[in-house]
């Protein structure tokens, strides 16, 4: 018996894919060994490699498959970067968007996670390494000293952001902790009077411009010189100041390795103290 055309079964509609996993990838501050484990996967395996051209340098992103799209996001906007991933996500492709630092600091990660969950398209985050903690490590300082500060303050100067009055400069300084000052170079003047409201002009300050890039420059002054040196090395965007109180002034040492300090994996050589971190 043959089959008629009305006999015949359709054929099931076909399913989209599901949408691919957008990743949001810690790029580090622009050496690419300093790109992590995780991060460099999720750029070799991205269908799409979208990354900030003006903050991180490509050398970072050449690990992408040769198959894979590889732009720089710097000239687009929000929409426009959006409407790139949407369709490589919905297309069932993988996405890598490739940001500098970590995304969780000074970037528009809410604002590109918002997009994204609204359309249902998965994301989540690889952190990397910020500036200020590469800075820190190139200029071989710690920003904790025992009995003199055990806090970090990472903030930024006002300008056409705006920040809380009470997260201004000069009232987080008051509290005398270690500070990272991100995006303030061209307003090195301000930054420098502002600090000096609550600190002493002798205060230590690491100024870290391009940190992990072959152009990285570190230069040493006091707070008192701060716009001074900014001037005269031509620091612009992409420096972050470490302002360090604790730099100049002899810190007691850690008790973590003394002898006679005991925590849970060590008992104390001499005397009974004991911390259980």
């Amino acid at each position: 018996m043959h089959s008629t055309p009305a006999d015949t079964p359709s054929p099931a509609p076909r399913q989209a894919p599901r949408p691919g996993m957008v990743t949001f990838v810690g790029a580090g501050p622009g050496d690419p060994e300093l790109l992590t484990i995780k991060g460099r996967k999720a750029i070799e395996e991205a269908t799409l490699v979208l990354y900030a051209g003006s903050l991180v340098p490509p050398a970072v992103v050449a690990c992408a498959a040769p198959e894979a799209e590889v732009l720089d996001s710097a000239p687009l906007t929000l929409e426009e970067c959006h409407a790139l991933v949407r369709a490589t996500a919905l297309a069932g492709g993988t996405v890598a968007r490739v940001h500098t630092g970590d995304p969780s600091l000074y970037g528009a990660l809410r604002e590109q996670a918002a997009l994204l969950e609204a359309e249902g398209i998965p994301w989540k985050v690889i952190p990397g390494v910020t500036a200020a903690c590469a800075a820190a490590a190139a200029g071989g300082v710690t920003f904790t000293v025992p009995e003199v500060t055990q806090s970090l303050i990472i903030t930024r100067l006002e300008g056409r952001t705006p920040v809380p009055e009470r997260e201004s400069l000069a009232a987080l300084a008051a509290h005398g902790s270690s500070m990272a000052v991100y995006l303030s170079a061209r307003e090195a003047g301000t930054l420098q009077a502002e600090l000096l409201r609550h600190l002493p002009p002798e205060t230590a300050v690491l100024c870290a411009h391009l940190v992990g890039w072959p152009e990285e420059e570190l230069h040493w002054t006091r707070l008192a010189d701060l716009a001074h040196c900014v001037a005269r090395h031509n620091l612009t965007r992409q420096t972050v100041f470490l302002i360090l109180p604790g730099e100049c002034r002899k810190g007691t040492a850690s008790r973590l390795y003394a002898a006679d300090f005991a925590h849970a994996c060590r008992a104390a050589r001499n005397g009974a103290e004991k911390d259980q971190d």
